[in-house]
């Protein structure tokens, strides 16, 4: 009767310690499940962010091929208005004096274009390394900063400014706002535009009918939180959104959805200065 007893005592205390075993087991595959997908995630946000900036080197090599192009078209017509003018000159018995001051003048309002154009370059330039380095490694993750034709970009991913399917912001987006506000207010010359997009995933909550409703909602919160929480003057400030319909990516797999879901800072020289540079433009 004692050795029943007993084996039945071995019995329960193995099937117990087999099954703390397996427990255990179970939330060690558990644990180890959630680091492989959180691990997954990362590595898919970070191809995403890779993938983007690929994309957007791309883009500035084709702009600068394209830049030359338009350089050596300009010459090619300005060689072909010399050799006019110089033609009506002698038809018409206009005087060299009369001509050379003519050129000169135009050549002086297209080294005035250029110098405008290089020193706007070189603020890019500047702006753009000084928000790069004030952003941390976990930022630049989510944030793609780049010039494009003379207007500076910064392009932010919905899950670090929003809460989900939201238009609030979140606490995460405080600190990356407030370099970017930074930023802002040190260009002083600049206007800014924030200019939401989504994907082609339809929403319709309270109060948000649609994309329309929610890239616009977005950027309106972007920017009354610059007025509001950084002291950003609002009369530099312009909120727009383009719904789903502003796509740089297919919307066919979640890594592009993903990249399409953005909110962008774009940073742009004031229109009046060239406008007033359109105006001096001599006459022919």
């Amino acid at each position: 009767m004692k050795k029943n007893v007993t084996m039945i005592a071995l019995v329960a205390g193995t099937l117990a310690f087999s099954s703390c075993a397996m427990k255990k087991d179970l939330e060690n595959c558990q644990n180890e499940n959630r680091e492989l997908t959180n691990s997954y995630q990362d590595a898919k946000e970070q191809l995403a962010a890779s993938q983007s900036r690929v994309t957007s080197l791309e883009e500035q090599l084709k702009q600068q091929k394209e830049l030359l192009e338009e350089q050596k078209r300009a010459y090619t017509r300005l060689q072909r208005s010399l050799d006019k003018s110089l033609s009506n000159a002698n038809q018409n018995n206009v005087s060299i004096e009369k001509l050379v001051d003519q050129i000169n003048e135009s050549n002086q309002y297209i080294r005035h274009l250029v110098e405008v154009k290089t020193k706007s370059d070189s603020l890019n330039m500047v702006l753009t390394n000084n928000l790069t380095r004030s952003l941390s490694k976990e930022e630049l993750k989510e944030v793609d900063v780049q010039v494009l034709k003379g207007v500076v970009y910064i392009s932010l991913a919905d899950n670090m400014l929003y809460k989900s399917g939201s238009y609030e912001i979140n606490d995460r987006a405080q600190e990356t706002l407030s370099k970017i506000a930074k930023i802002i207010m040190d260009y002083k010359d600049y206007d800014v535009l924030i200019e939401g997009n989504t994907d082609d995933v339809p929403i319709s909550r309270e109060n948000i009918r649609n994309n329309w409703d929610l890239s616009c909602l977005r950027a309106s919160s972007v920017v009354q939180y610059l007025q509001n929480h950084y002291g950003v003057d609002p009369k530099r400030l312009t909120a727009g959104g383009r719904g789903e319909y502003n796509p740089i990516a297919t919307n066919d797999t979640e890594v592009g959805k993903q990249r399409n879901r953005r909110t962008q800072i774009i940073i742009t020289p004031k229109l009046d200065e060239f406008m007033e540079l359109i105006e001096k433009a001599p006459e022919e």
